[in-house]
């Protein structure tokens, strides 16, 4: 696979490691040459790494296992995941899920993708519908544009709304930054 096909969530083998492409950019500086600068996670120690590939450079991809999950509970420092299709059920640490108990709820379902047997990452869809749990009364006549106030969701999750949401509204997040996008 050429560099320049690259997309984050990609799983690549450079130099005989495991890596997890997170995100992609392409450049042409001026008068030099297009490279495409990657940022990468090693899926064996964890870390991020900040790479430069020439452009139409050749890169191994490795094939993923992507699997649809469900997020069942968590059971101390760990979070339980049933497979969609064989119900067989796997734990994964709170520092391999991240963000995901923010943003997602028991029961709800995820894509992780596996790989030689091991999850290496979870796909979290773009936006996820959350109640409010608490938040400020709405003051009447405030009329202003971009006027936000703080909120927190059913997860736990903080973020701005509008005055005109209250408790028990249902709300569209971001996944990528937690920001409020709109009413469910």
């Amino acid at each position: 696979m050429k560099s320049t096909d690259l997309r984050p969530g990609l799983a690549i083998k450079m130099d005989s490691r495991l890596y997890l492409i997170t995100k992609v950019e392409h450049r042409t500086p001026g008068n030099l040459r297009a490279f495409v600068q990657v940022l990468l996670r090693d899926l064996n120690s964890g870390a991020l790494i900040d790479k430069r590939l020439r452009s139409g450079e050749e890169v191994e991809q490795v094939d993923l296992d992507r699997r649809p999950m469900e997020y069942l509970y968590k059971n101390g420092d760990m979070f339980v995941f049933m497979d969609n299709e064989t119900f067989e059920q796997a734990e994964m640490s709170a520092d391999f899920v991240g963000d995901l108990p923010l943003y997602m709820l028991p029961n709800n379902t995820v894509v992780v993708n596996w790989c030689d047997g091991k999850p290496i990452s979870i796909e979290m869809p773009n936006m996820v519908e959350l109640i409010v749990k608490d938040t400020a009364p709405g003051i009447k006549g405030a009329t202003a544009t971009n006027q936000l106030k703080e909120a927190e969701l059913e997860t736990g999750l903080k973020t701005r709304v509008p005055p005109f949401i209250g408790i028990g509204e249902k709300v569209r997040v971001s996944t990528e930054d937690g920001s409020y996008q709109s009413r469910a």
